[in-house]
């Protein structure tokens, strides 16, 4: 089948699966009470160490392109009251967890975090670090919007604790910038990555393709000019247009999006451009150095993920979220407070948590969830070693989810996928379409009215 009628057969809206159930799933039937008991209950399940994730919500003005849970910066005194509150939110937490559990992640995202003062993060970061131990080498990361950061900003973050910093460069065309209201960085970025290089902090440097006013010619561009700037890790997010969700997002109708072949061309234009910088495909979007933990994780078939990105399984830990939206992951349950910034701010403060919806998985769908992380994290499925891992055998795993060997021969007679009878492998012409072959496996998407994005 040729690529444009790949494109047109499987680019079809299908969940990103960066959590299973989806987010849409989750009910307000979930509250405060299931929160404290997935707590307790998390202290005794599986993966034992902890990640920690701190929503920062303020922004200096919106993208319009923004899918995030993001809002506009307000008074000092409201950003006062907020960090307040995760502090009482933290504290209410870690007062609940076994302290022999040990940190392998805490990550801040926005909104922009760093809009905060580098001293109040620090902060942050010294009372968690100081509540439990650590595994060697955590992982301590931030976002950061380059478009407000002085020099004088970022020394004081690499000495704020921070060993990791995803810098949101999106396109390095101006053009296209200013079309989706993103404010270029402030410092030259060469500047930037040799400032942090000499912090010995690792770089991430994030891309978005599919936006307004972006070629193959211009992505590529903004592309080969991130890779000579030889960041740590290189991601190339596919814009999702969701404006039912984010209603902003329909601004940017008014200029029109490349088309789903030339998305297409822009993605594959891509991973050709980084493997000529000798960078290594992980998963859907992120590119690594050969030596990176997530490749090694990858050639051992044990990548994971969760809201924050890929993870080894060195650093997966239970998701411990605060702030407005956050969205704990636990192993037997998704919390998700407030998306009101005082109704998250007056539940802390009255002293209650601020959950406002979730979702408790039963033990079918935390197996469903393993088989569908596994495939797309790792582009490779064994369901016997699922079976084993579960201690089920593979008819009973294969029951958990949506299996059907008819679907999985259209899958591989359109060379998305070559499959066994206990096996799934993506093809290189079939990464792109690795979440209509997850959802093919997933019982709730029989039937399902619920909205998504597109894959390509």
């Amino acid at each position: 089948m040729k690529p444009e009628e790949l494109i047109q057969k499987y680019n079809v809206p299908v969940p990103r699966y960066t959590s299973y159930p989806p987010a849409n799933y989750f009910t307000d039937q979930v509250g405060n009470l299931h929160y404290e008991e997935a707590i307790e209950a998390s202290n005794h399940e599986s993966p034992r160490h902890l990640s920690f994730y701190i929503h920062i919500p303020f922004c200096r003005h919106l993208c319009h392109y923004c899918g995030c849970n993001s809002i506009g910066i307000s008074g000092p005194e409201v950003i006062a009251r907020y960090v307040a509150a995760l502090h009482t939110e933290i504290d209410r937490v870690v007062e609940r967890l076994d302290k022999s559990r040990c940190i392998s992640q805490i990550h801040y995202g926005g909104g922009s975090p760093t809009i905060l003062p580098a001293d109040e993060l620090r902060k942050l970061n010294e009372y968690l670090l100081s509540s439990f131990p650590s595994i060697e080498e955590p992982e301590i990361a931030i976002e950061c919007h380059p478009g407000y950061l002085d020099r004088q900003a970022w020394e004081a973050l690499t000495k704020a604790g921070f060993n990791r910093f995803s810098i949101g460069v999106q396109d390095f065309e101006p053009a296209v910038l200013k079309a989706v209201n993103r404010r270029p960085s402030l410092l030259p970025m060469e500047e930037i990555t040799d400032l942090l290089r000499a912090a010995s902090a690792n770089i991430n440097l994030d891309l978005l393709y599919g936006l307004p006013l972006q070629t193959v010619e211009s992505f590529s561009h903004t592309v080969e000019k991130a890779a000579l700037l030889a960041p740590d890790r290189l991601v190339t997010f596919s814009y999702g247009h969701v404006p039912w969700v984010n209603p902003r997002q329909r601004i940017l109708e008014k200029t029109g999006f490349p088309t789903g072949e030339e998305k297409k061309k822009m993605y594959e234009t891509a991973v050709e451009l980084l493997k000529q910088h000798e960078y290594k495909t992980i998963g859907l979007d992120h590119f690594v150095k050969e030596e990176d933990e997530l490749y090694l994780s990858l050639q051992q078939k044990m990548l994971s993920r969760n809201f924050q990105g890929y993870c080894s399984l060195r650093t997966t830990g239970q998701v411990y979220a605060f702030g407005m939206t956050g969205i704990s992951q636990l192993n037997g349950a998704y919390i998700q407070n407030s998306k009101d910034l005082f109704t998250y701010i007056h539940a802390i403060e009255n002293g209650t948590f601020a959950v406002e919806r979730g979702y408790v998985l039963n033990r079918e769908q935390q197996i469903t969830r393993l088989v569908i992380q596994t495939l797309m994290c790792n582009y490779f499925l064994d369901m016997e070693e699922i079976a084993a891992k579960v201690g089920l055998s593979l008819d009973e795993v294969k029951r958990c989810t949506a299996w059907n060997n008819t679907v999985l021969q259209q899958f591989a007679a359109d060379n998305i996928i070559e499959y066994t009878d206990r096996t799934i492998r993506i093809t290189p012409q079939g990464t792109l379409f690795v979440r209509n072959v997850a959802a093919s496996l997933d019982k709730l998407m029989q039937g399902s009215v619920k909205s998504y994005s597109k894959p390509v």
